[in-house]
């Protein structure tokens, strides 16, 4: 390495020193404490297995559709301690992994999608007031940013389809100098800005809030209480817990990474690990000198992207790129963190943002997200429609799983909605195959992706025949 790089790349890694290997949001002292762990056996109408936005969400319509339905809800380990609390706080009305990946799906009902999860927007927006949940909601959007020429282009020709589409609603293009006033990097050339589909939100304190809704609501809580396995029980269905079992009449699964309870699910979702950065809180002088006033949050363009957001506190949550997967598809602690990632980030940071030199990041982490090869929520129902499950977020559920939660619902319920017609509901992604064959096609569709980028967003022969497939990687 030449002596001006290793220079740099010193800088760099110097800023990570005293960043602690914990996610920021769960870093927080008014944690609230676990609820106990089940012991003994309970009954109840609907129990919930999984204490993410997916089971709390619910949980809590549940109640909320009837108040007198008798309600559990169990987690493994702590409420929001997984993907809920480890994210990037970015809560999308899109339920279709964006607007690009709905059209090419499901062009067909694309308007009906998005009028349903603008709908689910609102929703979360009056829980929070409804709720009280102290997450910090602000309602800023999101402005996807080019830093290539080519990317500008695209942007610039995707937001005139938009707009021939009837999909522009809300959405305006930024030139250069229009989205370096919204926030200045030397590296922003256009920007998309969607002025309402997309909240900033604290995740970890939506997870804690939604809890303590829940129960409120008179749901049963019990954490460190993992769901070991599910079979009938007569007319019911029995979960068997470490120290106890449940007997209910309905269950529903919202445990997306980890593998599903029924088995011929867990081929249509692998984990993939996606890291972050936290910075010290700026000063008035340092968020000065970015701007960011309308404190939207910010992606780039690229396959290998990166997204980055304020804090309620001013500080810049700086993720992504790297979406790592693990070979077997194994879900573990170990993949929690990796140095590498953190200094490539970290390096990233400062091309974006060279006014911010000297900038120190205090937390740093990784978290695995439920990947599906469409990229957007599958949904299903098992033992004659006692079992529903919703998996597939593939990192926008945030919002979306309170959308699987209506659904899963809906699917207990036996009935026919607005959302159970959706062919995005009505069928599944295509599933991925067994090792090896699942890590050579993701190491290739990186590769490809990572070469595309470099090559001003031309996809080679293996991303062309995957888009043909409808086959996908991402995070």
């Amino acid at each position: 390495m030449a002596p001006s790089a290793m220079s740099r790349t010193q800088k760099w890694t110097a800023s990570l020193s005293e960043a602690q290997p914990v996610p920021y949001w769960l870093d927080d002292p008014g944690k609230p404490r676990p609820e106990p762990a089940l012991t003994g056996t309970e009954t109840c109408d609907l129990l919930v297995v999984g204490g993410g936005y997916s089971g709390l969400w619910t949980a809590l319509i549940a109640k909320e559709r009837d108040p007198g339905r008798d309600v559990v809800l169990v987690e493994g380990h702590e409420v929001g301690w997984a993907a809920s609390g480890r994210n990037g706080g970015f809560c999308a009305a899109s339920l279709t992994h964006g607007l690009s990946n709905g059209l090419t799906r499901w062009p067909d009902e694309i308007h009906r999608l998005e009028e349903l999860g603008a709908r689910n927007l609102d929703e979360i927006e009056k829980a929070v007031a409804r709720y009280s949940l102290d997450c910090e909601f602000e309602r800023t959007g999101e402005i996807d940013v080019a830093t290539e020429p080519y990317q500008a282009e695209e942007l610039r020709a995707w937001h005139r389809e938009l707009g021939d589409k009837g999909l522009a609603d809300g959405i305006e293009f930024l030139d250069a100098d229009a989205v370096r006033e919204q926030v200045d990097s030397p590296t922003f050339r256009a920007g998309l800005w969607d002025r309402r589909g997309v909240a900033m939100l604290h995740p970890a304190k939506l997870a804690w809030g939604l809890k303590r809704a829940c129960l409120g609501l008179g749901v049963r809580v019990y954490e460190h209480t993992p769901a070991l396995t599910l079979r009938p029980y007569g007319a019911q269905m029995a979960v068997r817990t470490p120290y106890g079992a449940i007997r209910a009449r309905h269950v529903a699964l919202g445990t997306n990474v980890f593998p599903n309870l029924v088995r011929r699910v867990r081929a249509y979702t692998v984990p993939v690990y996606d890291y972050a950065l936290m910075t010290e809180p700026l000063t008035p002088g340092q968020l000065a000198s970015i701007g960011w006033r309308g404190r939207q949050g910010l992606g780039d363009s690229a396959n290998q992207f990166h997204y980055f957001r304020l804090t309620a506190d001013n500080r810049i949550l700086w993720g992504g790129y790297d979406a790592v997967y693990p070979y077997g598809g194994r879900v573990r602690a170990e993949y929690d963190h990796r140095p590498q990632t953190y200094a490539k980030l970290a390096g990233h940071f400062f091309t974006c943002f060279p006014q911010l030199a000297g900038v120190r990041f205090t937390h740093a982490w990784g978290g695995a997200i439920d990947t599906c090869s469409r990229f957007s929520a599958f949904f299903g129902t098992a033992y004659q429609g006692k079992v529903a499950y919703a998996a597939g977020f593939t990192g926008l559920g945030v919002g979306a799983t309170r959308f699987g939660a209506d659904v899963m619902l809906d699917l207990l319920a036996g009935e026919r909605t607005e959302r159970t017609a959706l062919e995005m509901v009505r069928k599944k992604p295509v599933p991925f195959p067994p090792e090896p064959f699942a890590w050579t096609g993701i190491a290739l569709t990186k590769w490809s992706l990572a070469r595309a980028d470099s090559h001003a967003g031309r996809r080679n022969v293996w991303l062309r025949a995957m888009d043909r497939l409808g086959l996908g990687f991402d995070s």
